[in-house]
């Protein structure tokens, strides 16, 4: 690819962080490297053609192609970088292509655990959390840990508690129980173990929920001090765990996922290595109330805090084809407008029609360089755009049980919108929406019948018994019931 035309691509880049992957001539990756600008990192390299470096001049003369890989920030990008880095081994890096790496929390097996901060994760039997890539949050964790669920750090050989005869300072400091002079029983300490375990593993609500029943037993047990502490644990927790990552990029990747991004990539011929799926799917209930749902699979796992749910409101009635469209130009117009992730691969659940439409509203929205591809249920096959024979993978094949994951999520998804939207149809608000049923008549129905279903399915001359309710009203309630009901 010339110059020119690296340029032109790159303008389309956007301004955020994520991973660029260098291509030479034969399409091999030969180096990868993060920015918190995308954008204004490319184009870095082609603004300066006189690199003091004779490496990196060699670098740029043999790149014929970019591709790159947004992520939601910084720390995400790291973590990217240095997993494609162990997959492609690109020539030109050098770094962490020799072993550098992030450093891990280690927590040991023995009988008193203990905390280690190491840069290798070793076959040894411990616990390993991490890679943590912000220092300035691996900081913050500790202290959380030092102050809150004191654990020790040192390295002590105990065996039995009060193995010494005095603590260290660690424990005059309230940061360590002091397992070492006997000072607590192994019952109290594992159950801080326990706790910095949920803590390291990205579960805060665990966490807080074991913390509140302690905190409500310290209370009652007018232990106020213990009680107050537990309750700044609580709100320490939920602020720390708000500016965590994504916890799908976390260090261990199952190596059947590797294989089935690299499957995909070869057989649909990607851009990348898809490493954020999308996919979307319609689903309607007898015509009415067409929702479309969007899935988000980050590292081949699902991310639900990212999956956004859509009511489809089409003038002329259902169209599957039509509300695919305004599905994903809707998605795809709000990533665009606030400079949003996007993903590597677009999964649509339909054959080569609801594809198209699918492809006419991404071109509509004018983003490029994602690959479309949609699975067609039953025969399974995969259409890709400007492709008139469908794909067919082995059932057993990994890139398409992947695909086939993310599909069965984006239906599971678009039904539980019928689902919810039946309860609120179907609940007390339906009998208060009827003309001359209020709050107090709704409340007199359902405490002589029990549910509204119950109420749907008695005859009106039943109903006209509770006080307030004509023969009219109740013909009105079964006739508005059972409409609904049908919908």
């Amino acid at each position: 690819m010339a110059i020119g035309e690296l340029k032109e691509k790159i303008n389309f880049m956007p301004n955020k962080p994520g991973v660029y992957l260098m291509h030479n001539s034969s399409g091999k990756v030969i180096y990868v490297g993060k920015a918190k600008s995308l954008k204004k990192r490319l184009r870095s390299y082609l603004r300066h053609s006189g690199f003091s470096s004779p490496r990196l001049r060699k670098l740029i003369s043999e790149v014929e192609d970019i591709s790159v890989i947004r992520t939601e920030n910084e720390a995400e990008a790291l973590i990217v970088e240095s997993k494609l880095i162990k997959l492609y081994q690109p020539f030109y890096n050098v770094e962490l292509k020799m072993g550098e790496k992030y450093p891990f929390i280690k927590l040991t097996t023995e009988t008193f655990p203990r905390l280690v901060i190491t840069r290798h994760k070793e076959d040894d039997g411990g616990t390993y959390f991490g890679p943590y890539v912000n220092v300035k949050q691996l900081r913050q964790l500790l202290r959380i840990i030092s102050r809150y669920f004191p654990i020790r750090d040192c390295s002590r050989q105990i065996k039995d508690a009060g193995g010494y005869m005095r603590p260290c300072i660690r424990y005059f400091l309230g940061q360590c129980l002091g397992p070492c002079a006997g000072l607590c029983d192994k019952r109290e300490y594992q159950e801080n173990v326990a706790d910095v375990i949920l803590l390291l593993k990205g579960q805060p609500s665990e966490l807080v929920s074991r913390l509140r029943h302690r905190m409500d037993y310290a209370a009652k047990s007018l232990a106020f001090e213990k009680a107050a502490r537990l309750r700044d644990a609580i709100r320490v927790i939920w602020k720390f765990s708000r500016q965590r990552p994504s916890s799908s990029l976390s260090e261990t990747m199952d190596d059947e996922i590797w294989k089935a991004f690299l499957l995909l990539q070869s057989k649909l011929n990607l851009r990348t290595v898809p490493w954020r799926i999308e996919g979307f799917d319609i689903s309607h209930h007898a015509g009415k109330e067409t929702y479309g749902s969007c899935v988000v699979f980050e590292q081949g796992l699902p991310n639900p805090s990212l999956y956004r749910r859509y009511k489809i409101n089409l003038e002329d009635g259902p169209d599957d084809f039509r509300a695919m469209k305004e599905l994903v130009f809707r998605r795809y117009k709000r990533l665009k407008d606030k400079q949003r992730a996007l993903p590597q691969l677009i999964l649509i659940d339909g054959g080569p029609q609801q594809l198209r439409f699918a492809m006419e509203a991404i071109k509509e929205v004018q983003i490029k360089d994602i690959d479309v591809v949609a699975l067609a249920k039953k025969e399974e096959l995969l259409y890709l755009p400007e492709r008139e024979e469908p794909i067919v993978l082995s059932r057993n094949d990994e890139g398409l049980k992947l695909l086939q994951r993310v599909r069965n999520e984006a239906h599971r998804f678009a039904l539980a919108a019928h689902t919810a939207a039946s309860t609120r149809r179907f609940s007390r608000s339906s009998l208060e929406d009827i003309p001359g049923v209020g709050k107090i008549i709704a409340s007199r129905l359902l405490a002589k019948f029990g549910s509204v279903a119950n109420i749907a399915m008695m005859p009106p001359e039943d109903i006209a018994q509770v006080k307030g309710v004509s023969l009219a009203m109740a013909n009105k309630i079964v006739e508005k019931l059972k409409g609904d009901k049908n919908e």
